[in-house]
């Protein structure tokens, strides 16, 4: 089953059609932006270690896991552990407390990428201060917003982003808060206009970048995916997260 599943999909194929999209909007993208080119980050979830290693040796480095134990089983997978020496784990998924250690714990981790609460960053500060106690090698995070309001989803309130973003610089000294992310409702009908999940996002960003007098291109902004990824990027997105055009890429038929 396998054999088919990665022979039916063309993982290099679909890597380089993400590349070369992104290269191609930043050529469009309006001047006024002011923002570095993203980092793709290869969504990975529910795909075998043969995918991630295929992206691998394609040149990809960035893979973001959604659940805790996908993550933990392909971090400790004998192949990727062999083949995969400076890939670059991000969780994206929602950061339950009793789970904290299992994903701090996971080698070559990157980035928590779902941080949206005080309570939160401060157990995760906490613990990883216990694995690293220098403060010279925090943990990378951003804080999720839930910018389309949805229950479903999680992520702090906009008008709350930038308390949050305040209590962690100033109080959490083991993580090192590099932006900020958001989901938004899926199926935007671009016909109406920008998405406003990017908008509201963006202007999250202003806001820190303001009173924190930072320059805008120092605060990620992780939005955007399969299916909108080269829309946020118009918008200013430096964080692109994107799985089925990636795994999901079809191969051309002989």
């Amino acid at each position: 089953m396998l054999r088919r599943t990665m022979a039916e999909f063309d993982v290099k194929a679909g890597l380089q059609h993400v590349l070369k999209r992104i290269d191609e909007v930043l050529l469009q993208r309006p001047k006024e932006i002011q923002a570095a080119k993203p980092l793709l980050v290869a969504v990975s979830k529910t795909k075998p270690a043969e995918a991630v290693i295929e992206a691998y040796e394609a040149g990809q480095r960035d893979f973001g896991e959604n659940y805790v134990q996908e993550l933990e089983e392909k971090s400790r997978h004998p192949d990727i552990l062999a083949k995969c020496p400076d890939i670059r784990w991000h969780f994206i998924g929602h950061m339950q407390s009793n789970k904290i250690n299992k994903v701090l714990s996971v080698k070559n981790l990157r980035m928590i990428q779902t941080v949206d609460s005080e309570k939160l960053a401060t157990k995760l500060d906490a613990a990883w201060s216990k694995l690293q106690p220098a403060p010279t090698d925090p943990l990378e995070v951003l804080i999720q917003i839930n910018t389309s309001g949805e229950d479903v989803k999680s992520g702090i309130e906009p008008k709350d982003a930038p308390g949050l973003y305040q209590f962690i610089r100033s109080n959490l000294k083991h993580l090192n808060l590099r932006g900020i992310m958001t989901i938004g409702a899926f199926g935007f009908d671009y016909s109406n206009g920008p998405n406003p999940d990017f908008v509201s996002l963006m202007k999250v960003h202003n806001s820190i970048c303001e009173a924190h007098s930072l320059a805008s291109d120092s605060v990620l902004v992780s939005m955007g995916m399969s299916n909108d990824f080269d829309k946020a990027i118009e918008m200013g997105s430096t964080v692109v997260r994107v799985g089925s055009s990636i795994f999901g890429h079809r191969a051309a038929k002989a």
